[in-house]
């Protein structure tokens, strides 16, 4: 037994043990499971943007392969075919297709997009169609041309502004701003004030007198203006038929107020009154005769 496992056989099994090792830990870091079943498709791109061997190939952002190979198809110039190796339980539709996605930092990566219709599938061996997408990577590259553009009237823009903020002009400006913004500042706290102070009294009265103006409003409703009126217009219908009768001499108080030779009777029977009774102080034995035996008989 000894002469069969000597010391140079055992060396050689230990460097095969670990060219194994070596091997899958390889395999292990790309990815790959040599374990797991596979199979390989073919996907032809007029340009791979990059693409790398082992890079992983995804379908609805889960991995399912990974890039095993590529080679220029000199047969058929300006196209690379890339070998893919897939998992054995993915089958691919008829009229899938792949395409290449930039990343942020430059990595390329392969997408798979399944077609709906799942009646035909490929089998392992054929050649599907790929595309290039447009990745952030790619959008921004676009933006650089416009940005170039930009730069220029930004450069512009930031010596404008750093000849205006290094302008003394512009610290009077801003004391003068701050001096305003004081001003509002005390300008506010006096309309609180007044608000506070004033305005609510004011208010408290307005409120007091909408109150009487309700009860006024109300009381009004309450009355009857067609009687009033009515009434307004019997008393000035009286008041012109007394104004018609005193207009008239067929009545004493019109022919008082309208007859002249009336007004002079009256006045002579006035005069002729007070001269009796002028005459009756003066001579009051002229119309009494009084004594206490009698009459004296002359």
């Amino acid at each position: 037994m000894k002469k069969y496992f000597t010391r140079e056989i055992k060396i050689g099994l230990a460097g095969i043990a670990a060219l194994l090792i070596l091997i899958y830990g390889i395999n292990f870091l790309k990815g790959i499971d040599i374990f797991k079943p596979t199979y390989h498709i073919y996907v032809k791109f007029q340009h791979v943007n990059g693409l790398a061997k082992s890079a992983p190939v995804y379908s609805d952002g889960f991995r399912v392969g990974i890039v095993r190979n590529m080679k220029y198809d000199f047969h058929d110039p300006g196209n690379v075919v890339v070998a893919v190796e897939l998992d054995d339980d993915l089958l691919i539709p008829q009229g899938s297709c792949a395409e290449l996605v930039t990343g942020l930092m430059g990595d390329v990566t392969m997408n798979l997009h399944l077609a709906e219709d799942r009646s035909q599938k490929h089998v392992p061996g054929d050649t599907i169609i790929g595309r290039m997408s447009e990745g952030m990577l790619d959008r921004a590259n676009s933006l650089i041309p416009q940005v170039k553009q930009i730069l220029p009237k930004l450069d512009t823009v930031l010596i404008s502004l750093n000849t205006l903020l290094t302008n003394p002009n512009i610290a009077k400006t801003l004391n003068n701003v701050e001096q305003t913004t004081a001003s509002l500042a005390s300008t506010t706290k006096e309309i609180n004030r007044i608000v506070n102070n004033d305005l609510q009294p004011l208010t408290n009265k307005l409120n007091i007198l909408s109150d009487n103006f309700i009860t006024i409003s109300d009381n009004l409703k309450e009355i009857d203006y067609a009687s009033t009126f009515s009434k307004i217009d019997t008393t000035l219908e009286n008041v012109k038929i007394l104004t018609n009768k005193l207009n008239s001499k067929d009545n004493s108080l019109g022919l008082l107020l309208n007859e002249t030779e009336l007004y002079d009777n009256l006045n002579a029977t006035t005069e002729n009154a007070a001269s009796l009774l002028k005459d009756l102080q003066t001579n009051p034995k002229k119309y009494v005769h009084f004594s206490i035996f009698g009459s004296r008989k002359e």
